[in-house]
């Protein structure tokens, strides 16, 4: 999020005190203990490789978004950007957005303005993920097991090596079932925060994903809370964001999907499937 005021120089990695607020929702202890059966780095290799899976067949799943961002002052809404999309593929195999509700965003009564860089966190870098292809960017940390509801999950800190220039990260915390290997649960933020010094500050807030198993197979986000306060140099705003991720369908297309080296049977041509219900409890609303 974004006002305009005078530059101050800040670690641009710097955690807001709330950076893991949400993440002992329905969470047993943190055992520090490495796993008996496997080893971490093997861990690591098949859920980038899920990863890289899941992100695969994602793109021929349609889905409905809805996105609430609210600027606070206490408990009390000052201003509110709200939008309800429906993500889906057109006859040519590419992805297409569907604006189905959209105010007038009342944001700036809050104190903030939507940024490229925020409406890009919150239609690709909110529902994380962490690819094979992108694992060699990240340092990833080991830090235990612990229960997530009725999951048991491998638990790891992760964060950029690097910062390039024009690229953006995240950085924080993951959760892996120790069964399918996927990621379930991600707290965090993008980074970095971008100060200017003409007097611009974007700022960005901490976040926790959920995801619930779609269709037996994949692991696909649901649900999205960032509740946070943005500490611009004019002063502090509080942030809140609400993603809901649903009615997935897998879409019916030339391409092939495979899971676990097994190529998954596909939709009828031009037609959604209905989506499978979640075995899984849903996340915190």
């Amino acid at each position: 999020m974004m006002i305009h005021t005078r530059w101050i120089a800040i670690g641009i990695l710097s955690f807001s005190s709330s950076l893991f607020a949400f993440a002992d929702q329905g969470e047993g202890p943190l055992n520090p203990a490495k796993p008996a059966s496997i080893a971490v780095d093997e861990i690591i290799r098949r859920f980038a490789a899920k990863e890289k899976e899941f992100k695969l067949a994602r793109e021929h799943y349609t889905f409905r978004q809805s996105v609430k961002v609210q600027g606070m002052e206490g408990d009390t809404v000052k201003g509110e950007y709200d939008e309800t999309f429906d993500v889906l593929v057109d006859d040519k195999g590419r992805r297409i957005e569907n604006v189905v509700f959209a105010p007038q965003s009342s944001l700036d009564d809050g104190g903030l303005s939507m940024t490229r860089e925020d409406l890009e966190d919150l239609r690709h870098r909110l529902p994380f993920v962490l690819t094979s292809d992108e694992l060699g960017e990240y340092d990833v940390l080991y830090v235990g097991q612990q229960q997530q509801d009725d999951l048991h999950t491998y638990v790891f800190d992760i964060a950029p090596k690097q910062i390039e220039k024009g690229k953006r990260y995240f950085q924080g915390r993951i959760w892996v079932d120790d069964q399918d290997f996927q990621i379930v649960k991600t707290s965090g933020k993008t980074v970095p925060d971008i100060r200017k010094k003409k007097g611009e500050e974007n700022l960005f807030p901490s976040f926790t994903t959920w995801r619930e198993q779609i269709d037996g197979k994949y692991w696909f986000p649901t649900y999205t809370l960032a509740d946070d306060t943005l500490h611009f140099s004019t002063g502090d705003i509080r942030i809140r964001e609400i993603l809901h991720y649903e009615d997935y369908k897998r879409f019916g297309s030339s391409a092939k999907i495979i899971y676990d080296g097994k190529e998954i049977e596909k939709a009828p041509p031009g037609k959604p499937e209905d989506p499978a219900k979640p075995d899984d409890k849903k996340p915190p609303q």
